[in-house]
């Protein structure tokens, strides 16, 4: 009879267990789940946000840092405009998934001095938020 005790103890402690880890695991399937729909609308924002042509015209010679965030993609660039053209955009930092391609992006703009550049195949958000940091240093080099 002791044993059946026993037994009976050690079977309802093991449903508890298994009860926790099936709540753990559903609640983690639903965490990452609301996680990632959330990363993916934000990404999704930047395929129609626009990128503003700014007028070189209207800036100084000078080196302008500007920055643009997207979770999960963070750009730092440093934009060197002299005579009222860019002469070279360093890219001080890009945190990014699978976006390394999109940093082409930069010899485009120097090469054609405008942001109205195409993004780069596979490496569109990355591509976006190269050209929003650009675009930012150069906003803020009017102020």
């Amino acid at each position: 009879m002791i044993k059946l005790k026993g037994s009976a103890i050690m079977s309802k402690k093991l449903k508890i267990i298994i009860g926790v880890i099936a709540v753990l695991v559903i609640g983690g399937y639903f965490g990452i789940s609301y996680f990632m729909s959330h990363v993916e609308a934000n990404l999704n924002q930047l395929v129609d946000m626009k990128v503003s042509d700014i007028d070189l015209e209207q800036i100084e010679d000078g080196a302008y840092t500007g920055n643009y965030r997207v979770f999960p993609i963070t750009v730092e660039v440093q934009v060197t405009v002299e005579e009222h053209q860019i002469i070279a955009i360093n890219l001080i930092k890009h945190q990014n998934g699978q976006g390394k391609p999109a940093e082409a992006i930069i010899g485009k703009v120097v090469e054609s001095q405008t942001l109205q550049i195409d993004s780069i195949a596979g490496a569109t958000y990355s591509s976006k938020v190269i050209l929003k940091a650009i675009e930012n240093a150069l906003l803020d080099s009017e102020k």
